[in-house]
């Protein structure tokens, strides 16, 4: 238990607080004067105010730890830790534009409370017969909510971010796709869309007027999904010998988080781009007027309105992926190797066989959100030790290429 200060607030262009800075020889504020207004001279204009409030940050801190061991077999270690962090350094984002400032404001006002468990649980034993095996496994819980960040006392509740975790997202609660005209209206205005650039039509999304005011805007976004963080991070392997051989896995996984398809990334036809399979085969359209169809209707240019942030591209980030196998077998000395493919043998592609989430069959999360930005590999080898076994080897027929397996 303890206190922790923090003097890294900010980064190295943002430094001593208690100096503003201001330019002197500013364009955009200059002025005009002379019979023709052919004489200008560059204004001022304020970059920074000068704060000499500013503090570090203060964290109160504990953890709880255990660390147990049962039979000499297992190994158990458990924490529970929670943090209070006061004096956050941040922008607020709530101030006015009509209080005539020219440059945001940032000073010591946020506080947040986060929490966790962290436990990881080992296992040895040897059998008889030339048979051992370990295991491990760990699983760490962290979540967050924001206490204190600034904002005014809304008049819509849904709109405050008090109480929820530092990376939950806001938006809007898509219901389904419009069917018809009549469909449009006879719903809510959507942001100004029956006047402006931001016009919809059949086969757009149709949000849900949460404040029930008769017009969606951005009064109607509410907290949707989870973290874009995991807050559930786990793993287990296990690893096995016996006699000549040997074996290993390993998985990893996350849980509790949710991340967006990016709809500007995968637009069809926009700056001549090709449809994915899954929008060539679900999207709405006249002869499959689907509102529940996985892309709204297709277009030449991005539609504004199915661009939102909505419940429609949002996605369950959890995962669990086989991050590693190996199975081996150690060749006694003065042993000969004789390899037989078949006259078939092909190589096995282990590409995305190995990964289990919810998202839809067709989508490459890669596209989709720089969060999965990882690519799948496999790789096989035949390894052997050099000055401990010399092994004479017979090819029947030339190895495949194993090449392909990379991805």
């Amino acid at each position: 238990y303890g206190l922790v200060g923090n003097d890294g607030i900010s980064g190295p262009s943002d430094r001593f607080f208690y100096l503003s800075e201001v330019n002197l020889n500013n364009g955009g504020t200059g002025y005009s004067f002379g019979t023709n207004y052919n004489n200008y001279y560059n204004g001022y204009i304020i970059n920074r105010y000068a704060n000499e409030n500013v503090t570090w940050e203060v964290a109160t801190k504990s953890n709880i730890g255990l660390e147990l061991g049962l039979f000499n077999k297992v190994s158990i270690q458990a924490d529970y830790f929670t943090e209070h962090r006061r004096n956050i350094y941040m922008e607020r984002e709530y101030i006015p534009e009509t209080s005539g400032l020219t440059a945001v404001i940032s000073s010591n006002i946020g506080e947040v409370k986060a929490k966790g468990i962290d436990l990881s649980i080992d296992y040895n034993h040897a059998f008889s017969g030339d048979f051992y095996i370990t295991g491990r496994g760990n699983f760490t819980y962290a979540t967050n909510k924001i206490l204190v960040n600034g904002e005014p006392q809304f008049q819509n509740q849904n709109l405050s971010r008090i109480g929820y975790p530092v990376n939950q997202q806001w938006g809007y609660v898509a219901e389904r796709l419009f069917i018809d005209q009549e469909d449009i209206d006879n719903s809510p205005e959507q942001f100004n869309g029956f006047s402006t650039v931001n016009s919809y039509l059949p086969g757009d999304i149709k949000y849900t007027d949460i404040n029930n005011d008769g017009v969606i805007n951005e009064n109607d976004q509410v907290p949707i999904g989870k973290p874009t963080v995991p807050e559930i991070v786990y793993g287990f392997g296990v690893s096995a010998v016996y006699k000549n051989f040997d074996f290993s896995v390993f998985m990893q996984g996350s849980a509790r988080s949710s991340f967006f398809i990016n709809p500007n990334d995968i637009s069809p036809f926009v700056n001549e781009r090709n449809a994915l399979s899954i929008i060539a085969n679900n999207h709405w359209s006249e002869d499959n007027p689907d509102p529940n169809a996985f892309w709204p209707r297709l277009s030449t240019y991005e539609i504004q309105n199915n661009q939102k942030t909505s419940t429609w591209w949002l996605r369950d980030g959890d995962f669990l992926r086989l991050k590693s196998l190996e199975i081996g077998y150690t060749i006694p000395p003065n042993s000969s190797l004789y390899f037989n493919f078949g006259e078939y043998a092909k190589p096995l592609n282990f590409k995305r066989a190995l990964l289990t989430n919810k998202l839809e069959v067709g989508l490459d999360k890669p596209l989709l959100t720089s969060q999965f930005d990882v690519p799948n590999i496999c790789i096989l080898a035949l390894t052997f030790m050099e000055n401990e076994l010399s092994l004479p080897i017979k090819l029947k027929r030339p190895l495949p290429n194993f090449g392909a397996l990379v991805s």
